[in-house]
């Protein structure tokens, strides 16, 4: 059994080494850019694939929020009441007031295949 472990724990930590060095920033000489990847967050369906509660809504960060639309994979939602929304928005976003979305989810007119961000404060 000593066998299998010593060699099991030896591969571990070249491999821990390995990663490691891996993300040891090097010096160069010209600068590098970086390459930003979007990745869409996967949420569990719930059987109806809606939220049941307040609580069960995914949340996204501010940072993962102005990557997508920067990216142009998101679209931003603005759900407030028209006069809300002239006070005040997001750039970009559109105004689609929960009313709407509420009695006609399937004639709404937005890309599907982007993320599409709500938001109501």
């Amino acid at each position: 059994m000593s066998k299998i472990k010593t060699p099991f724990a030896i591969s571990i930590l070249i491999l821990a080494t390995l990663a490691c060095n891996a993300l040891i920033p090097t010096a160069t000489a010209e600068p590098t850019s970086t390459l930003v990847v979007i990745v869409e967050p996967t949420f569990p369906p719930t059987q109806s694939h809606l939220p049941a509660t307040d609580a069960d809504v995914p949340r996204v960060s501010v940072e993962e929020t102005m990557v997508a639309l920067a990216g142009g994979a998101a679209i931003i939602v603005d759900v407030r009441d028209p006069d809300d929304y002239a006070a005040g928005h997001i750039v970009g976003a559109l105004n689609i007031p929960l009313s709407e979305i509420e009695f006609n989810l399937t004639g709404l007119e937005l890309d599907k295949e982007q993320w599409i961000i709500t938001y109501c404060t």
